[in-house]
């Protein structure tokens, strides 16, 4: 059964601001998400709650998988998921054991983990620099790497944080043809200061404003 996730009463303060108020939203699987909203509006702490990686004040993330129960928000649930931020680090090794990397703390080696960190490379366009090293790459080339180590493991849940910013057009359009190719496959949930993009790529366009969701 497909991932879902839904959040209930999603509360999140910083210093006394409170950025997320009461959140209530359902995502439908393998649905691609957009969500927009000016900077501060809460956009990156919506997709760090819903991957887990930081703990709402009140409220709560539930993850379902066709069972009778939420499912518990453990290491499998986690690894089951995937949140890809604006800005990722790469590592001083060459671009395939930078792919490879999610796939080692998952447990996969050899020649499955090196399969299928070369068919991510593949998708986004780095195939043939598998040897490079990382930190020659250009911006793009390296948001395109992170994009590949984010789907080399197949999350059922792909969350992304402005996967686009500070990249050239070229390389929007390679990381956009991704997200689109993986339409329908896994829910994909995207922030964006773009409405064009979100019009392109997603299926439901949500705006958050004063630390709620509407649908566009």
């Amino acid at each position: 059964m497909s991932l879902t996730v839904s959040v209930e009463g999603i509360w999140k303060s910083y210093g006394g601001h409170d950025v997320l108020r009461g959140v209530n939203y359902s995502f439908n699987p393998e649905r691609i998400y957009a969500l927009m909203g000016p900077n501060g509006s809460g956009k990156t702490t919506l997709l760090r709650v819903l991957s887990l990686l930081e703990t709402a004040d009140r409220g709560e993330v539930i993850y379902t998988d066709g069972t009778t129960a939420p499912l518990e928000h453990n290491i499998a649930l986690r690894r089951r998921i995937t949140l890809l931020l604006s800005s990722t680090g790469l590592f001083n090794a060459s671009v395939m054991k930078n792919a490879s990397y999610g796939l080692s703390i998952r447990g996969i080696r050899g020649d499955e983990a090196r399969e299928r960190a070369f068919g991510a490379l593949s998708l986004v366009g780095l195939g043939e620099m598998e040897r490079q090293n990382a930190l020659t790459l250009s911006s793009g080339e390296a948001q395109r790497l992170a994009m590949a180590r984010a789907i080399a493991h197949e999350p059922e849940v792909l969350f992304l944080d402005e996967p686009t910013a500070s990249v050239d057009i070229e390389n929007t359009q390679a990381i956009e043809g991704v997200i689109l190719g993986m339409k329908g496959t896994r829910s994909i949930i995207l922030s964006t200061h773009n409405e064009a993009q979100a019009r392109r790529l997603a299926d439901v366009v949500l705006y958050l404003r004063d630390g709620l969701i509407m649908e566009g």
